[in-house]
């Protein structure tokens, strides 16, 4: 059973994920926002950096693996948004990717889980697929399902990455704040395309803003997964599909529809089996 400190936090996590991917699907720019998101997180973890220790030698091979991986998640995540909906794209790249996760944590970290922990990851991975299959003929587009899709298996591979490095690092925080500085370059290049500009006023403070939260999400993902089963935690952690589908209702004036509406109650029985497991 999941701690109710780690439980929470790790919803907290999943909420702080949602508002900055609803941030940048509601940007005109999508590609920009997220460069922005990435560029804030960065600057506010090397800020950071000199407060904490370094982590372990033995972490150096997974944090490389994971700035290649997570140059590759955000890339995606704005192609996926510039092309569908956050009611589509968003639970389809979170949906598969817990399933993934799951299936090579149990041989990778030899962590199974008992079957009422198995039924929740199944019914949260469920209701976010209803939710997005649900979505796709009135929002989708074939290359956004393609994108997200792809994603999915990005996210599935760092997060077994980065679950690994977070042990071998001594400490999930620190490790996570060098993994956003060192992705941050080569990431906002090509986001941006070589074009870079400087944000300002509003521009600023979102890059701040959403580059906080991003980087407190993966912080505490990664802080719960070191404490944690790794399947357990990323399932619970795609709860942020829920938070995102309120969020896109409120913000951006997207309807979740009957199928939405059900997938999130899925999504809700799920995390409290993987709570009582």
């Amino acid at each position: 059973m999941l701690s109710g400190t780690v439980f929470a936090l790790v919803l907290t996590g999943a909420a702080l994920h949602a508002a900055w991917n609803v941030a940048v699907r509601g940007a005109r720019d999508q590609r920009r926002e997220a460069a922005l998101v990435v560029a804030g997180g960065a600057l506010l973890s090397a800020l950071a950096l000199p407060f904490l220790p370094l982590p372990r030698a033995a972490a150096l091979p997974w944090l490389m693996g994971s700035v290649a991986l997570h140059v590759v998640y955000f890339v995606l995540v704005a192609e996926a948004y510039a092309r569908g909906a956050v009611a589509l794209a968003y639970p389809l790249m979170r949906g598969v990717a817990p399933v993934l996760t799951a299936l090579a944590a149990w041989p990778m970290f030899g962590e199974g889980l008992p079957t009422q922990g198995w039924l929740g990851v199944g019914a949260v991975c469920g209701g976010v697929l209803v939710l997005a299959l649900g979505r796709r003929a009135a929002d989708g587009t074939g290359a956004a399902v393609g994108f997200a899709l792809s994603n999915a298996a990005v996210i599935a591979a760092y997060t077994l990455v980065d679950a690994a490095g977070a042990r071998a690092s001594g400490h999930a925080v620190a490790y996570t704040l060098w993994l956003f500085v060192l992705m941050a370059v080569p990431t906002v290049l090509l986001l941006l395309r070589f074009r870079l500009v400087a944000p300002r006023g509003a521009e600023a403070a979102r890059a701040l803003g959403g580059g906080a939260a991003s980087v407190a999400a993966y912080a505490l993902a990664l802080w719960a997964m070191a404490l944690a089963p790794v399947a357990a935690v990323a399932a619970l952690r795609e709860t942020s599909t829920l938070f995102g589908l309120v969020l896109a209702r409120l913000a951006l004036g997207e309807r979740p529809g009957s199928a939405g509406w059900a997938g999130a109650a899925a999504i809700a029985a799920g995390a409290a089996l993987i709570r009582l497991a």
